[in-house]
């Protein structure tokens, strides 16, 4: 294979895959309307396009069983068959197989018998749909099926109508009109044929060497308008002729107009593309329209000389607006490989990198010149970072979509009636992002439906709609992405999170009422806890809400929990908009540069004297915050510096301030990944290359504030002697009993 079949195969693969995406969405949709002709159109040109493509690429495998699927489509949208649950499930089901398909032949790995078998299924049920002895899934009854029809109008289902008349001349010519006729039949069958005799003089004008006669045929055959057009091709010049498709023709040139790619706009290449219209034909309808001034639309021509239907004509209309709206959308984007993007972020990196080693070779040097044009330079290079970190933002709405199927079926199989809302689905975060987003989220909505959202009983007893809901919601703030899972169910139930606990010796049984709430929610995150009494497909193993957090660690992330019993839980994400460069602020503490994110960096506070030993609390006019001494907290040895000074940050609405001996002040960090030797190092998210050439490590804030609440409470510390027992101190102390920081 060479490689630029290789590099085609690729293609057909990404784009077989968002294929099936649109299908997906759509056979959703039509699960609720079965009448909405615009899902149904884009299921089989879904459907139609993989075919087509895997039949490029000697892919027989998906191109049969494609084809089955699509001859259901077919008779769907011929009026044929009515969709219900049954079709709409046994197609989602076909897409579900075709994706299989799909990764056999990319893999080159072979599907497992019983995915096979499942395959084999599948076929037998969709020939009961459209094979001989279908209706099995509940088509419409042969005897009383109606007509296809077009337009409002039935339509024939007879041969082709080919109108003939000859010109008077021709016999002079040499040139024999029943040859023409016999030939045509050679590559057809002539069902009927009637002599026209409009065209006689009377008898005393009549010349024996003129042909006076035309022809109305009715022809059958599989070959197209121009092999029958190209049978007069030796007359044509000296005859008139009209070709009209049968009526089974019309659904077909419909359907090819709909397949057509966006290249053609105009709407006589439409018609000649679908084979609907010869090109001699539309000459002469092209002709005709121009010998009058403002003459009719070209549509009406061809259908007023009987070449072709109006709803053909109606239908290529449709098909030249849908592609000038479309065009200019289509004109801005281009397909481009992740690994591309990725490259350009990393020499994006480097370029940053590169830029602050010499602006600080400006800086040591004075040479205001080279100071001049660095800060000139590093704008343009700050445009081109930021340029070319929004070529990989994406929408988060696709993920967000990829849930509809799966909310559809697990209500399904638990016999309750959730609908998904979705919300934000326009909000953008950077796409290496969104890939590691999908489990987390999929072990959350899953998690929801089986344990949040009640049976439809209980939601009755308890008077709540029984049509519950499952809300995806996302926005942007501060710099980050929240994204939230919410439902309208049951909410946490406090009292068995805490016998389990207790159960489990995650906590002390004398503690569980000084525990607030968010200590109790942030429970269900330890490794193997459930509160499931039975274990089922969905849960009840305790491995699902652990995985969760980890991957929303591993983004740099947290998560929260709000629980109100009776009306619901919302769980909810915070994470950054890329994992690549971000603004910092830049601090020294010892020997060691450590940059926080500039997003959560509210301000900074020098103080001249050192804090008092032990004093893990700070008064900002009036506000009284919890401190966390970074020297202390990382075990960093080196000689302190001669102020101390407080980096007030912000996460999640909670407020803390980090000490540390030396501000060094905004910096753009190009984020690099910790190597194995600091996996178990809490509180870190990766490092940084400064323009010295020295390594800064990057603060991970909310995991360094929950390392620092798992240090304080492992150590048993109490509240500092000495703070007050009321007022906003007093609030810090019991915030801190509660493990909020040490």
């Amino acid at each position: 294979m060479s490689l630029n079949l290789n590099e085609a195969l690729q293609t057909f693969f990404a784009e077989s895959r968002a294929l099936l995406r649109d299908m997906e969405d759509a056979l959703l949709r039509l699960e609720g309307a079965p009448d909405d002709a615009d899902a149904l159109n884009a299921v089989f040109r879904a459907a139609h396009t993989i075919k087509g493509s895997a039949g490029l690429f000697g892919l027989n495998a998906i191109v049969a069983f494609t084809h089955e699927a699509e001859s259901v489509l077919d008779m769907a949208r011929d009026g044929r068959l009515r969709l219900n649950d049954a079709v709409c499930g046994l197609l989602l089901q076909c897409r579900d197989h075709v994706e299989l398909l799909l990764r056999e032949a990319e893999s080159g790995e072979e599907l497992t018998e019983a995915a096979r078998q499942h395959g084999d299924t599948l076929t037998e049920r969709l020939l009961q749909l459209h094979g001989p002895g279908r209706g099995t899934l509940a088509p419409l009854a042969p005897d009383t099926a109606e007509p296809l029809r077009c337009g409002g109008s039935p339509v024939d289902n007879d041969g082709w109508h080919i109108s003939l008349r000859f010109d008077p001349g021709v016999l002079r010519n040499g040139l024999d009109p029943m040859s023409f006729i016999r030939y045509l039949g050679t590559f057809g069958r002539i069902a009927r044929i009637v002599t026209v005799l409009d065209g006689m003089p009377r008898l005393a004008d009549l010349d024996a060497e003129c042909c006076h006669l035309g022809f109305e045929i009715q022809f059958v055959s599989d070959c197209d308008k121009q092999a029958i057009e190209a049978a007069f091709e030796f007359v044509r010049d000296e005859c008139q002729l009209r070709i009209l498709p049968p009526g089974s023709r019309v659904h077909d040139y419909v359907r090819l107009l709909d397949e057509l790619p966006g290249d053609k706009l105009r709407l006589g290449e439409l018609l000649v593309a679908c084979g609907a219209v010869t090109k001699r034909e539309l000459d002469a309808a092209l002709q005709e329209q121009q010998r009058v001034d403002l003459g009719p639309p070209l549509g009406q021509v061809l259908v007023g000389d009987k070449v072709v239907r109006p709803e053909v004509v109606n239908a290529a209309l449709n098909k030249q607006n849908e592609m000038r709206a479309r065009q200019p959308q289509d004109g801005m984007f281009i397909r481009v490989h992740a690994d591309k993007l990725d490259a350009l972020i990393n020499q994006v990196g480097e370029l940053v990198i590169a830029g602050a080693g010499v602006g600080l070779l400006a800086q040591r040097n004075k040479d205001s010149a080279l100071q001049e044009a660095m800060s000139s330079l590093s704008r343009l290079v700050e445009e081109v970072r930021d340029g070319a970190m929004r070529l990989r933002m994406v929408e988060i709405g696709e993920t967000f979509n990829r849930f509809r199927r799966v909310v559809r079926d697990v209500s399904k199989d638990l016999g309750k009636n959730v609908e998904l809302v979705i919300t934000g689905a326009e909000t953008e975060l950077d796409k290496s992002v969104v890939e590691r987003l999908g489990d987390p989220l999929t072990h959350l909505v899953r998690n929801a439906m089986d344990h949040g959202i009640e049976p439809a009983d209980v939601r009755a007893s308890r008077g709540k709609p029984m049509h519950a809901t499952l809300e995806l919601a996302a926005c942007h703030e501060a710099g980050h992405i929240v994204v939230e899972v919410r439902d309208d169910g049951g909410g946490l139930d406090r009292e068995r999170i805490l016998a389990k606990a207790i159960e489990r010796n995650l906590i002390e049984a004398e503690t569980q009422a000084q525990l607030p709430d968010t200590e109790v929610w942030n429970l269900i995150f330890e490794p193997g806890f459930s509160t499931a009494r039975q274990v089922s497909n969905l849960s009840g193993r305790g491995v699902g809400m652990d995985v969760v957090k980890r991957g929303i660690e591993a983004l740099r992330g947290n998560v929260e929990i709000e629980s109100v019993a009776g009306r619901g839980t919302t769980i909810r994400i915070r994470l950054p908009l890329t994992l690549a460069i971000i603004e910092g602020f830049l601090m020294r503490v010892a020997d060691v540069h450590l940059v926080v994110p500039l997003d959560m960096v509210l301000e900074c506070v020098e103080i001249g004297a050192a804090l008092p030993p032990g004093q893990d609390y700070f008064d900002l006019r009036g506000e009284v915050l919890p401190l966390l001494r970074l020297r202390e907290h990382f075990g960093l040895q080196g000689e302190p510096g001669r102020r101390q000074n407080v980096v007030i940050v912000n996460t999640a609405g909670r407020k803390a301030g980090l000490v540390v001996d030396e501000l060094k002040g905004q910096f753009q960090a190009v984020i690099k990944p910790l190597g194995e030797l600091f996996a178990r190092v809490h509180g870190l998210a990766g490092s940084t290359i400064l323009g010295s050439g020295e390594v800064a490590l990057v603060i991970d804030v909310p995991g360094l504030l929950e390392s620092a609440q798992r240090a304080y409470r492992k150590a048993g510390l109490r509240p500092v002697p000495g703070t007050p027992s009321s007022g906003p101190a007093a609030q810090l102390s019991k915030s801190m009993t509660a493990g909020l920081i040490g």
